[in-house]
């Protein structure tokens, strides 16, 4: 169901346009109003709430939760009860009571992901590619009008009208671009950058064959949330559906049909989220999360849409969503307070798929439909600054978690984006008592060998089971790769395959202390009051100097130096820490490294990392003899400088 463009753009020297620019008020080309009301929603008890029930919501949903939690609450009491053993044993102490109460609450976490992703292997085994909303293997024709909508915040215009060219051309391979019209709706602070997306509407709008429009706001209210309601209350009444993409986003013509025509004949479905794969990675750091989410990421998509049914979640982008169940029940206000709990909300998208649900919308994933993609932060840095924003948004659902009239799998869904980033600081607590419990007793080299043996080190095996759950949804999408002839020869083969899967793993161990204290910074930054702000994505950056590294993973660096200490007295306990304490002391040098492209150059010569979308990659060849010219990088800058 991919359907890949083959659409070539190539950039050209040359390039200059043909039209003289109009002065800025006059930038923008909008169809006719389409006036459609979007009211501020109530989170109080006087909101708009349904008793519906969604149709297409699985009839066995309770049973289904019911296992996931069964299993989780089982597998964690498992992992729990050797240590709760081992301090028993001689009378609690304190800091072992606080210990044992950090462990279970990360240890029922990584049991419900785990769980989870048992769920997902197991569907995809038994029902193959088929997917719950029975996309049909060829949609028909549509029968109403859909809007693409691309908003933009000081991106690089040529490549976000690249990504926009792939999907119309998609499109119009399908002979279907009279149902559908593209929005880039610009909330651009920069004048230049603005400029340059003016130029690159002027010159994609005469090759489209779909509609194509284009609105700058001079008032980025509420940022992206008002950016998306201000074209709905102006355009919304003249459109069935809208597809929400990001300025990263790409998708086939064929998964953009499916959506459709799946949305027609579930007349009670509010939103579809597809699971968006990574493309276009250059980096290694990049080329590690696109290998990572393609490989096991259906594997958790799976797991996550058989137990949420038609209370899933929404990721804010590669999404379908019904234009007016939208606009009566998501205009979302703004919290009281000043920020960074305070004014508008950040995280929208769960809130908002929380609301659809509320007002008896269903919203659901789908793990199946391919042909969905975005692109990833190219370093640790930038991804660091992406999360802390994410994380600012989370920490607002504190507020909101008990908002009247939400069914309860949408406040489990906000507490699961909340623990995504508490887990950092309570990982990092946990260590810390762990230490203080230990750093009293002598250290006994006689006896290294012990923590091999059961009897001796119970220990042991707890924290074997606990990173086995971690490592097992991997493990997981990997054997399902592996066992299927065509997918394995599709990453390039077994061998491939497990020295990707191996590097990744590798990676992944690296980069996590690391994430732990740039988390916990954020959570505590964020808590003392300050705001994370709203900066663009640098999504075309090509390693870290020396001194940014530095400069940025200092606190990293010292966190490594304090375990370092704080282990002096046991030596012994560096068989368990240093996983943790030697990327933390080469944070900088790992964030630099792995922020460069020759190293994700390397990384792709020797075989590594590749995907089955990479590997198919053939020569860039023109849609019937035609080719869309975009300018060079070159040809950009002297736009920027000419502005």
């Amino acid at each position: 169901m991919d359907g890949t463009s083959n659409l070539a753009i190539q950039y050209v020297d040359d390039y200059t346009p043909s039209y003289a620019p109009p002065s800025a008020p006059e930038r923008e080309h909008l169809p006719a109003p389409a006036p459609l009301a979007m009211p501020k929603q109530s989170l109080g008890p006087d909101g708009k709430m349904s008793e519906r029930t969604p149709e297409a919501s699985p009839a066995d949903i309770a049973r289904r939760r019911l296992i996931l939690f069964t299993a989780t609450f089982a597998l964690a009491a498992l992992a729990s009860w050797v240590p709760f053993r081992l301090y028993a044993d001689d009378g609690f102490l304190p800091l072992e009571i606080v210990g044992l109460a950090l462990f279970e609450v990360l240890i029922l976490a990584i049991s419900c992901w785990f769980c989870s992703a048992v769920a997902g292997l197991t569907v995809l085994i038994r029902r193959g590619g088929k997917d719950e909303l029975n996309f049909a293997a060829t949609p028909p024709r549509p029968t109403v009008r859909t809007a693409l909508l691309m908003p933009l915040y000081n991106e690089d215009a040529q490549a976000s009208f690249g990504r926009l060219a792939q999907i119309e051309a998609s499109l119009s391979r399908l002979g279907v671009t009279q149902h559908f019209d593209l929005f880039v709706l610009s909330d651009t602070t920069d004048e230049r950058v603005a400029t340059a997306e003016w130029n690159a509407f002027q010159a994609f709008r005469p090759q489209s064959n779909c509609r194509v429009y284009y609105r700058r706001r001079r008032e980025n209210t509420e940022r992206k949330v008002g950016n998306l309601s201000e074209w709905i209350r102006r355009f919304g009444a003249a459109y069935s559906h809208m597809i929400v993409l990001d300025a990263d986003s790409t998708m086939s013509g064929e998964t953009i049909l499916h959506m459709v025509d799946a949305m027609e004949r579930h007349p009670t479905i509010g939103l579809i989220q597809t699971t968006p794969t990574i493309v276009k990675a250059q980096t290694l750091f990049g080329r590690a999360s696109q290998f990572g989410v393609r490989l096991y990421g259906r594997v958790a998509s799976a797991g996550l849409a058989w137990w949420s049914g038609s209370e899933g979640s929404y990721w804010g982008h590669n999404a379908i969503v019904r234009v007016r169940a939208f606009a009566d029940s998501c205009g979302l206000p703004s919290l009281p307070g000043r920020k960074p709990f305070g004014g508008h909300i950040m995280s929208h998208d769960v809130v908002e798929a929380g609301l659809l649900r509320r007002a008896g919308w269903g919203v659901h994933v789908t793990p199946t439909l391919g042909g969905s993609h975005e692109e990833t932060p190219p370093s640790i840095l930038e991804f660091m600054k992406r999360e802390r924003r994410w994380c600012q948004g989370n920490l607002q659902h504190i507020a909101l978690i008990g908002a009247p009239g939400l069914h309860w799998m949408s406040r489990f869904q906000m507490a699961v984006g909340l623990m995504a980033y508490l887990a950092s600081p309570l990982w990092l607590a946990s260590l810390v008592v762990g230490l203080m419990i230990q750093v009293g007793n002598k250290p006994d080299w006689g006896t290294w060998w012990y923590f091999l043996v059961p009897e001796y080190n119970p220990l042991m095996w707890a924290t074997v089971l606990t990173v086995g759950m971690l490592l097992g949804p991997k493990l997981m999408g990997f054997g399902l790769a592996f066992f299927r002839p065509e997918e394995r020869r599709a990453f390039g083969g077994g061998k491939a395959m497990l020295k990707s899967m191996a590097t990744e793993m590798a990676l992944s161990a690296l980069t996590a202390p690391i994430y732990m204290i740039g988390n916990t910074r954020a959570v505590f930054q964020i808590l003392l009051g300050k705001d994370a702000g709203w900066a663009a994505q640098n999504r075309d950056a090509d390693g870290l100097s020396r001194e940014d590294a530095k400069t940025n993973f200092r606190n990293e660096f010292f966190a490594g130096l304090f375990f370092t200490v704080a282990l002096l007295p046991r030596p012994d306990l560096l068989l368990w820490v240093w996983p943790i304490v030697v990327p933390l002391l080469f944070a900088p040098q790992i964030a630099a490294w792995t922020s460069q492209r020759e190293a994700g150059l390397k990384a792709r010569a020797a075989g590594l990392l590749a995907t089955p979308e990479e590997l198919a990659e053939q020569p860039e060849a023109p849609v019937g003899g035609e080719v869309v010219a975009l300018p060079s990088r070159a040809a950009r800058q002297a736009l920027f400088e000419a502005a």
